[in-house]
């Protein structure tokens, strides 16, 4: 029911938060916030995740757990599974209304997937661009601690 849904997050100046539970990342991150306006200064914070398929094209991911491992994870801690059941038994939403939210969901990741497929590389000098806004002229800090450049686009 609701009230196992409850969830308090500890922050310390390392704290770690259930990734797979999205509930308790949105306390988890609340509170990690807090704690920094608060004038605690910074935090590391994980949120733990469990990830389905292997890093990369040569980790299938099969190497170091078993299928049965990956698909008793999937079933049982899945995040939006837990909130989609979480939000029917709490009638906070209703069957119809999530499988509309699904279809909208997809057709923005298809039509980004789209986008993406379709958009032409970027130069290599562009790479880097976009990642930080509003930083012209900001320094910023090299590979190493010794190094540091003023951003610019």
């Amino acid at each position: 029911g609701a009230d196992s849904m409850t969830y308090k997050a500890v922050v310390s100046t390392q704290s770690t938060g259930d990734g797979m539970n999205v509930l308790a990342v949105r306390e988890f991150t609340k509170a990690v916030t807090d704690w920094m306006r608060a004038g605690n200064g910074p935090v590391v914070a994980e949120v733990e995740t469990y990830r389905y398929y292997g890093h990369s094209m040569s980790d299938p991911g099969t190497s170091y757990r078993t299928r049965d491992e990956v698909q008793e994870v999937r079933k049982t801690k899945d995040p939006i599974t837990q909130l989609k059941t979480f939000m029917l038994e709490g009638e906070l939403a209703t069957a119809a209304e999530i499988k509309d939210l699904e279809a909208e969901c997809r057709e923005i990741i298809d039509e980004g997937t789209e986008f993406a497929r379709s958009s032409p590389e970027l130069e290599t000098h562009e790479m880097f661009n976009t990642i930080y806004m509003d930083m012209d002229g900001v320094r910023v800090r090299g590979a190493d601690s010794m190094t540091y450049g003023i951003h610019s686009p």
